[in-house]
This record gives structure tokens, sequence and C-alpha cells, in this order.
């Protein structure tokens, strides 16, 4: 009796969903880009839940009192379209890195979990920080650029520039070094 040769499992990818709170919908905030994004968020959500793969929701806590995400602000609750279900792990930073003094790379390694895509706000800030973090950390990092956006923001010599000019900057910094930049889309198709 022959056995056909074990197949080795499958590594799990844990979808990372950045800031995802009613501090960031758009009457809370100024211009932005990719008025999709959100859309697009929720079909990776939704796709990761229907495969039951790890989702990290993480959500942004202020150090500031009185600041915009001071911890019992309704702008730090989750946005009720990306509330976490009971059995997601969730969790908080003070900073834009999601790795620092968070447990992330503590819960991700626990579970064997070295891919990881990476979605939210904002493009530049917080998504930009957690892909740079998660890659130097050893981790296979991939980026649906349209499931990410930014605001309007002044560059240090006082020029205003466009969210979509800072989001496209962004995900060119990270494309090819730190993560691979792609779509929604190809990512679903992929799992």
């Amino acid at each position: 009796m022959s056995s056909s040769p074990a197949h080795p499992a499958p590594v799990p990818v844990a979808l990372i969903l950045i800031d995802m709170q009613r501090g960031m919908l758009p009457e809370n905030t100024g211009p932005r880009n990719n008025p999709g994004a959100e859309d697009n968020i929720a079909r990776l959500l939704e796709a990761w839940r229907a495969r039951k793969l790890p989702v990290v929701h993480v959500r942004h806590m202020g150090r500031a009192p009185g600041g915009s995400f001071w911890p019992g602000s309704s702008n730090c609750e989750f946005q009720p379209r990306f509330e976490p279900q009971a059995h997601e792990h969730r969790l908080e930073k003070n900073v834009n890195d999601a790795f620092a003094n968070s447990g992330l790379e503590r819960w991700l390694r626990l579970r064997d979990i070295s891919r990881l895509v990476v979605a939210g706000v904002s493009t530049n800030n917080s998504v930009e920080a957690t892909v740079r973090a998660a890659f130097c950390l050893g981790f296979e990092v991939t980026l649906p650029g349209d499931a990410c956006y930014t605001y309007d923001k002044t560059d240090i010599l006082g020029v205003a520039r466009p969210a979509e000019d800072w989001h496209v900057t962004a995900l060119s910094n990270l494309h090819g070094e730190y993560a691979t930049v792609t779509s929604t889309q190809a990512i679903v198709a992929g799992l």
C-alpha cells in the first residue's frame, strides 16, 4: 500500500486593517483620494471571513488629552461596516506603526503567519509605517493600492499637494522593496 506524499499546509495570510475608525469617516476629515477604498476594504474583509482566514483590526488611540483619537472619543470606535467579529483579533496603537509596542508581531509569530495583506488609512502614514516595519521584521507584505487612501497635505516647501500625489508616492516608495503593490481584485482572486 503506497501513501501519497504529504502536502504542506498553505501558509496563512493575515489581513491587517489599519485605523478604520469613525474618526476617518469623510465627514470628519479633509479632502482625500480614492473614494472607493472602503468598498475594496470591505471586499477584502468579506473574502477573509468567507475563507476563515485571520483578520487583525488595528485602531489608533491618541496620547494627547482631548485629541481627536483620545480614548473614549467616538472617533476611536470602529466604523460600523468594519466592526470586528468576536473571533477576530483587535489591537490598539499609539503611533503610526501597528507593530510598535502592540504585540502584533508576537500574535502573528505564534500562529506561524508570515504573509500579510495590509489595507486602510492613511497610505502615507500608518499604512506606510506598518508595511515598512512588517518588511523589516521579515514578513511578506502585499498592499492593495485601491484599498488605501490619504488626505491632501502641504509639503515641507509649503506647496499644497493633493491626496492622490501622496498616495501614489507612498505606494511607489513601498512597491518592489517593502511590499508588492497590487489590487483588491488580484488579491481576492489569488486566495
